[in-house]
């Protein structure tokens, strides 16, 4: 019976005087309730009754997700969702006292971490309006990161990281912001629609300005070159009817004849390509004399006019 009293009571000094101190943790040691040593990762021995592992503490990363309420300089209300992520400076003995000793206890440390990041946020929040807060998402955690390592330096902690997740505004809020974005989105497409039908117009304007004197010098350059044809049909034709005369006069024909052929001509056309049915002139010779007579006042006088303007 005594060894097995023995045995136990060996057994019970053998857990008493070791701790098994997981990876990625440190333990804290104290003798008779005060701070003694600390423990690095494995198994470690202590004395029993005397010494305890107070704390077992992580060096790990940690993280902790806040969600919490700020106040604009314009009275809204800005929801807010972040990320923190933290760890202990190192594993030096220094370090560990600090992050051991400086709270009572976990839940103490993770409610002033908390506070620390809210209340760094809506102190910031409150000088900037609403419509600024939206676009100020990096010099928000630029502000909080500055107050957050001075304070984590302290209690033996250092920040890896801070993001802002999210920034909502409450409903009403939101919907007047959705209200502004949608009249300014309908603003600008009302604007680009006027330019487009300004650059329209004015591009149809100045094709049809184009048009028109592309028109007017083509039209131009047809009557020049019109009455550079007829100027000289009636030259050609001036020209023959004086060669005609010329052959008459030195065959011994009558001008008359001429004269008189160039009339039935006329007629013949007349009859042909006018839209009456009945064409009526004097045939008799009292008539054809007539003509003729006319038609050669008409050549005096047109020789009179030529003599003149040569002198």
């Amino acid at each position: 019976m005594l060894p097995v009293i023995i045995a136990i009571v060996l057994l019970v000094v053998i857990v008493l005087s070791t701790a098994v101190i997981k990876q990625g943790h440190i333990g804290v040691v104290t003798r008779f309730g005060r701070y003694d040593r600390i423990m690095q990762p494995g198994l470690n021995l202590k004395l029993p009754l005397m010494e305890s592992v107070c704390k077992n503490l992580s060096i790990q990363n940690q993280s902790i997700e806040l969600e919490f309420e700020a106040i604009s300089l314009d009275q809204a209300y800005v929801n807010f969702k972040s990320l923190i992520v933290f760890a202990a400076q190192d594993s030096t003995e220094e370090t560990i006292k600090k992050i051991a000793f400086r709270f009572i206890d976990d839940k103490s440390f993770m409610q002033t971490l908390v506070r620390s990041v809210e209340s760094s946020i809506r102190a910031f929040v409150a000088k900037k309006k609403q419509a600024e807060i939206l676009v100020l998402r990096a010099e928000i955690i630029g502000a909080v990161k500055d107050h957050l390592e001075e304070s984590l330096n302290s209690w033996g902690y250092h920040l890896l990281g801070l993001q802002i997740n999210d920034i909502s505004f409450d409903e009403a809020i939101m919907r007047s912001m959705s209200q502004v974005v949608s009249s300014n989105n309908m603003k600008l497409a009302a604007e680009n629609e006027a330019q487009a039908q300004y650059l329209i117009k004015t591009r149809a304007a100045e094709a049809e300005a184009r048009s028109i004197q592309v028109k007017a010098e083509a039209e131009r350059d047809a009557s020049l070159l019109k009455g550079e044809g007829n100027a000289r049909f009636r030259e050609q034709v001036a020209q023959g009817l004086a060669n005609a005369g010329k052959v008459m006069e030195s065959g011994g024909v009558p001008p008359g004849f001429m004269l008189f052929t160039m009339w039935l001509d006329g007629m013949k056309y007349i009859s042909e390509h006018g839209k009456g049915n009945v064409m009526f002139f004097d045939g008799s010779n009292e008539g054809l004399e007539r003509t003729m007579r006319q038609m050669q006042a008409l050549k005096t006088l047109d020789k009179r006019s030529h003599d003149t303007a040569a002198h």
